[in-house]
């Protein structure tokens, strides 16, 4: 586990855009049976969630079309949170950072972290937003 001074400023490149923290499996249960779009970001410490991952996810909601609802939980801190929300990303296996988008609670788009590390922060955004034109 992290230290929470560690990882408040990576918490706040995505709650500062919009994203709604989930700590607990209640939160992610609940984020999940929402309807309409939601975009859920499993954050992490590493270079390429700072260099790609959350620039990219900033990026990508310049877009016409986001999702109605975007939330993240934090690899190797909220340990529960993260564990239910990649159950939900299932058969995909666990990631971070990577990125799903469900629409009604139905996996529709996966970036997992091959598809993030060593991409420029662009070309996630426009992975993402040719996701958000299809589905949201």
């Amino acid at each position: 586990m992290y230290p929470a001074e560690l990882v408040k400023p990576m918490r706040e490149d995505l709650t500062a855009i919009g994203f709604k923290e989930l700590y607990t499996v209640e939160d992610v249960n609940a984020a999940m049976s929402k309807e309409g779009t939601t975009l859920v970001v499993v954050n992490s410490v590493c270079g390429c969630a700072a260099a790609n991952a959350r620039p990219g996810a900033r990026m990508a909601l310049q877009n016409a079309k986001t999702p109605d609802n975007l939330v993240t939980v934090f690899a190797g801190v909220d340990r529960e949170a993260v564990d239910a929300a990649r159950a939900q990303m299932m058969p995909f296996p666990p990631s971070s950072p990577s990125m799903a988008l469900f629409k009604n609670g139905e996996l529709v788009h996966m970036l997992e972290r091959h598809h993030i590390e060593g991409r420029p922060a662009d070309m996630i955004a426009e992975n993402l937003k040719g996701a958000f034109d299809e589905h949201c």
